[in-house]
């Protein structure tokens, strides 16, 4: 046991769970996590937490005072004159508000006193908003510029933004007399609570603009140019910064989000930066080969079937896809080339068919790779 205290005391820089020679800051750092580890609005009905956070108060309470942390260090608790759990925890005047700071703020809602007394600022960032803009497939590869039209808050053009009538702009709170707040004592400490007339501002409009209705902000409605680059994709957001809702009180102006949707092609696919296309040919095209021209996105494209050329083949054309999004560079042109089996063939075409399969008897039975491997092949 200390020699500074006595039976049924504990010692102040135990409860604490600090050392002798402590800082300030120290001091202070470790009452503030005491305080908020047993206050009695986190621990409803808990005695024993109730009690600790009385402790933990005492103990600050002492220590952060020079005079009485020196008589303390010397004489123990009877250097106190005989002040006890029992008594208030704040009768040496010390502020909950400085003690707690933004740990107080969080806790009870309310700003810390390095806000001022709690006021709270008016300056507050405007809104972000966001435009769905729908757009065609070859807008997407080649780029474009839209004009749209959004809606968004701007400074009222009435009162210029000062939110009242005349143009005097707002004037003291006479509820709180400017503070924006209003402080209670409850018991051992105390509580901040808002000002329910200004919202913590400090400040109100006794004659608030008609247009705006004291807001200093009005909906209106814009035009503005979007220039979509080349190689966007579905769900690409284009930010312009500062074209949002405009902020209160002279805050900055949010951005404008353009998410982008593009619309499916008849012909072409997408995936990622390469264009996918299905080719159908005929049988003698894929066993003797073939050469032809289809259309690409920029421009025809020829188009060379090797000789044997099995369905479902894929031909890669370098260079023929959709330009990178702000890089060089292209992707490329998949051709899926499907041969088709005719459904109705005429007498001649059954005759020379007939021939043609008498030249080619194919072996039917499994080689490897296996038949079940080959149909997989097939539907992949």
């Amino acid at each position: 046991m200390s020699s500074n205290t006595r039976v049924g005391k504990a010692d102040f820089y135990e409860v604490l769970g600090i050392s002798r020679d402590a800082s300030d800051q120290e001091l202070k750092s470790a009452y503030r996590k005491q305080a908020l580890k047993y206050h009695p609005d986190r621990n409803p009905g808990d005695h024993a937490a109730e009690e600790k956070f009385k402790q933990a108060s005492e103990a600050y309470q002492v220590l952060c005072d020079p005079d009485k942390r020196a008589a303390y260090d010397r004489y123990g608790h009877a250097g106190l004159g005989g002040g006890g759990f029992g008594a208030s925890p704040f009768a040496g005047g010390v502020d909950i508000g400085d003690i707690f700071g933004d740990l107080f703020g969080e806790m009870f809602g309310v700003g810390g006193a390095g806000q001022g007394g709690g006021r709270q600022s008016r300056q507050q960032r405007g809104d972000d908003l966001r435009f769905d803009l729908a757009i065609e497939f070859e807008d997407a590869i080649f780029g474009v510029e839209k004009e749209i039209k959004i809606r968004r808050l701007e400074i009222c053009g009435t009162c210029k933004g000062s939110r009242s009538a005349s143009g005097r702009g707002p004037s003291v709170c006479s509820h709180c007399q400017g503070r924006g707040q209003f402080r209670y004592q409850q018991g051992f400490f105390s509580v901040a609570r808002t000002c329910n007339v200004c919202g913590g501002t400090g400040h109100v409009i006794s004659d608030p603009c008609t247009t705006c209705r004291g807001e200093g902000r009005a909906a209106t409605e814009v035009k503005m140019h979007v220039k979509v680059p080349k190689g966007v994709e579905e769900g690409t957001q284009i930010r312009y910064s500062g074209e949002g809702d405009a902020g209160r009180a002279g805050g900055p102006k949010g951005d404008l989000y353009v998410v982008l949707s593009v619309k499916k092609h008849e012909f072409f696919e997408r995936q990622g930066y390469d264009l996918h296309c299905v080719i159908p040919v005929s049988f003698p095209q894929a066993a003797l080969g073939a050469e032809f021209e289809i259309p690409g996105m920029d421009g025809a494209v020829e188009v060379k079937i090797p000789e044997g050329t099995q369905s479902g083949k894929e031909l890669r054309i370098k260079g023929r896809g959709v330009p990178h999004l702000n890089e060089r560079g292209q992707g490329d042109l998949v051709v899926r080339i499907v041969v088709q089996t005719p459904r109705k063939l005429t007498k001649a075409q059954r005759e020379l068919m007939a021939k043609l399969g008498e030249t080619m008897i194919v072996d039917n039975k499994p080689t490897a790779p296996s038949l079940l491997e080959r149909v997989k092949d097939l539907f992949n």
